[in-house]
């Protein structure tokens, strides 16, 4: 059986397995372990980072995601936003995904969030239709970046 749950210290192994994974998978990219180990790891040292949930299946964690906040003034609330999307290959396509959405967006609205929002690659058609099954859209904004290597 499947539960979503706030991620405790003891899954950051699983989370930096999963972020290495999808590195590779849809970025060709290696992650340098030592600097993603740490980078988990500061967000379980610093909450105001973000907050990362899992997927439970009988005490194996089968999935991960990171929150993190953005302050939006016009709103005068917090918009979450969802990064590091992973799912274990032979969990895909069965929903988990949603059931994380659907848990993130009851404790947003708990708190009274802004919305949600997430960046997807612009290759990465299936996960965009999986977002818009759930009735998000990218019509709004795109998204630019700069990142140093």
């Amino acid at each position: 059986m499947i539960t979503i749950r706030k991620a405790v210290p003891s899954d950051a192994t699983c989370i930096i397995a999963f972020q290495q994974a999808m590195a590779r998978e849809t970025e060709d990219f290696e992650l340098r372990e030592e600097i993603v180990t740490k980078g988990v790891n500061a967000v379980f040292a610093d909450t105001s980072k973000g907050a990362y949930y899992v997927a439970d299946d009988n005490d194996t964690v089968v999935a991960s995601l990171m929150i993190t906040y953005e302050w939006s003034d016009w709103r005068n609330a917090f918009v979450w936003w969802f990064q590091s999307v992973y799912v274990l290959p032979g969990y895909r396509r069965k929903g988990i995904f949603r059931m994380m959405y659907d848990y993130i967006k009851k404790e947003g609205n708990r708190e009274g969030i802004a919305g949600l929002r997430l960046y997807v690659e612009s290759s990465n058609i299936s996960a965009q239709k999986t977002y818009e099954a759930m009735g998000m859209n990218g019509e709004h904004y795109r998204t630019f970046e700069w990142l140093r290597n």
